[in-house]
């Protein structure tokens, strides 16, 4: 692309520049149609650590010592690695794994869990990456204390003992070809989640019907969302698309993350202005256009008009895909529209009926003499005895006892 040299991944540095928690993924579904998971797939990949952020450099032979010195000066530094190189050509990798917000990762997994109605399972490398441990033990620790009973409760544990579950990674891959009903989520260190998560695509027919959010924290706490497609920049059909090549790329992934976007966004602006009638109004508005939009979407799916990930060789190619959605799209938001609200029926006014006729005079003398009071009105009292007086009040039945009037009881 022209830069002069080669930078870091933009997405790793929105994770860490906005505390990023996790990165939630999950499985995408059609109303009607089945993909390759029955039911609701989450993952929650920790947002921040592993591979991603490491620093690395090609070295020779020699002695290769990684120490850690504490911002604590009163501490004393340590050595965390000692080890002796003795191939001519070596890569020296150094990464950590930040398990502060390991602590709101869990509370969100657990949290969605429970929303989904599905059963959580926690993955690491642990029996071999010995560091990973921390992971395991705080998300089982937070799960003991707060969800283990309301997770028992809903039923959710039966298929794992009764307890939290933990799944080596290596485990975890065979378990995502098995458990094709769905109805599970798992939560991951940063590389087995995009390992696991592009899996999970897969099995699911295409990376297009798989969400991915990253959620991190302001410094007032509140949550920050960010929203993209899950396959991510799909480089090849951009250069197929720029060589005048036919594609034919699912674009639900990224649609879905606009739309998250979206009322994302028109939420956080109503809430911030509860009494700006214009910020609720659009965020009603937002709402309702992407419910419609993703509907539109769907629908095309359903329809047999669906990209090639789908509906195999005779799928659209991506611009016929869109037209159709648009054209999908406009008639339901002309449908919509249009739609007036029903009308409110009441009785008509008897003045208008043919044979109405009634005497005014002899109406308003009726009325005078039941106005005891003169206060040109009929309270309920006055209204009772102009009833009864008319004879047309609602008499209430009288039930007689059966000892009282004689009668035999046996």
């Amino acid at each position: 692309m022209g830069l002069s040299k080669p930078y870091g991944s933009p997405n790793g540095a929105m994770r860490k520049g906005w505390n990023g928690i996790t990165i939630s993924r999950d499985t995408i579904h059609l109303e009607g149609m089945e993909l390759g998971y029955k039911r609701p797939v989450l993952f929650e990949r920790h947002a921040v650590g592993g591979e991603y952020g490491a620093g690395w450099k090609q070295v020779g032979k020699g002695k290769l010592i990684t120490t850690f010195i504490p911002d604590d000066s009163t501490q004393d530094s340590s050595i965390i690695d000692s080890r002796i190189l003795e191939d001519d050509h070596n890569v020296a990798v150094v990464y950590h794994n930040p398990y502060d917000n390991v602590v709101d990762l869990a509370h969100l997994f657990f949290k969605r869990c429970l929303d989904a109605n599905v059963t959580p399972y926690i993955v690491t490398k642990k029996t071999v990456f010995k560091w990973q441990e921390g992971f395991w033990t705080t998300m089982k620790d937070i799960f003991d204390r707060d969800y283990h009973d309301k997770f028992e409760e809903a039923g959710l544990l039966e298929k794992c003992g009764g307890n939290l579950s933990h799944l080596i990674s290596d485990a975890a891959t065979m378990q995502l070809i098995r458990w094709t009903d769905g109805g599970f989520g798992m939560a991951a260190h940063n590389y087995d989640g995009d390992m696991l998560t592009d899996q999970i695509a897969q099995v699911h027919r295409s990376p297009g019907f798989i969400t991915s959010n990253l959620v991190g924290v302001s410094d007032d706490g509140s949550l920050i969302k960010e929203f993209e497609a899950s396959h991510g920049t799909v480089t090849d059909l951009w250069l197929d698309h720029l060589d005048g090549k036919e594609t034919s790329f699912n674009p639900l992934g990224l649609v879905e993350a606009m739309i998250g976007a979206m009322q994302h966004a028109a939420h956080l602006d109503a809430t911030a202005n509860p009494n700006d009638s214009m910020k609720q109004e659009v965020n009603e508005k937002v709402k309702k256009f992407t419910i419609i939009l993703r509907k539109a979407m769907h629908n095309t799916f359903r329809y047999g008009q669906g990209t090639k990930d789908l509906s195999g060789p005779s799928g659209y190619s991506t611009e016929d895909y869109v037209r159709k959605v648009a054209w999908r799209l406009n008639r339901y938001i002309a449908t919509e529209e249009e739609e007036a609200p029903p009308p409110e029926v009441s009785e008509p006014d008897r003045w208008f009926q043919r044979n109405y006729g009634v005497d005014d005079d002899k109406a308003r003398t009726l009325f005078e003499k039941f106005d005891v009071d003169r206060d040109g009105s009929i309270d309920y009292k006055e209204f009772e005895k102009m009833l009864v007086s008319l004879g047309v009040a609602p008499l209430k039945k009288i039930e007689h006892d059966e000892e009282s009037d004689g009668s035999d009881s046996n």
